[in-house]
């Protein structure tokens, strides 16, 4: 039975820098959403004459996030029906608090949960600083809105749960606060993997 393991959590949080370690040791295909969507999200944006680099905004969900979900979802579920693992990367804030979204998902290729074993790593950091420094970190102008906006965005640091029907041990709560990653990439190896 293959994997399709999701790597979900607030920005900062370092899903995308666990998720590429595991992936790049096991050879598993990565799919993270904001390098599937970073072109058309930068001409959708231009096209309507908003901030490219914008990837926050009420107007950047409205026009691309759910373009952003499918691109990956399906670059991932194709991977998933030639029998591959899969990483998948990004908040999935409003999918996971769905129950029946992976279901849903998963019959477009024809599966079920009983056909793949789907796991989620949700990533997080013990306080909003740390947070603050690992976007700061980054130095991407993707992030220009978040500063600038830092009250309304740090809503979005709050703990995550997921409503999908899986057994509580697919699910896998991490801290990532230690700039040390070495022991919580072989604990989330280990998690995925057994």
């Amino acid at each position: 039975m293959n994997k399709l393991v999701f790597f979900l959590g607030p920005a900062g949080a370092g899903k995308t820098t666990l998720a590429k370690a595991i992936a790049s040791h096991r050879k598993i295909p990565f799919f993270d959403m904001d390098i599937l969507l970073r072109p058309a999200a930068d001409a959708i944006m231009t096209l309507h004459g908003l901030d490219p680099a914008d990837r926050d905004s009420a107007e950047y969900k409205r026009l691309c996030r759910d373009l952003g979900y499918r691109i990956t979802m399906d670059a991932a579920l194709d991977n998933i029906g030639l029998d591959v693992d899969a990483f998948v990367v990004g908040p999935f804030t409003k999918e996971a608090a769905n129950p029946d979204w992976i279901s849903h998902e998963l019959a477009r290729i024809g599966r079920s949960l009983h056909d793949v074993e789907v796991k989620v790593v949700l990533v997080g950091l013990a306080n909003e600083e740390l947070y603050r420094e690992r976007i700061q970190g980054r130095q991407s102008p993707l992030d220009e809105w978040k500063f600038q906006h830092w009250n309304e965005f740090r809503t979005s640091l709050g703990n995550r749960t997921v409503e999908w029907p899986l057994p509580a041990e697919n699910i896998a709560l991490i801290d990532n606060s230690n700039p040390d990653i070495t022991a919580t990439v072989a604990a989330v190896e280990r998690f995925i993997y057994g």
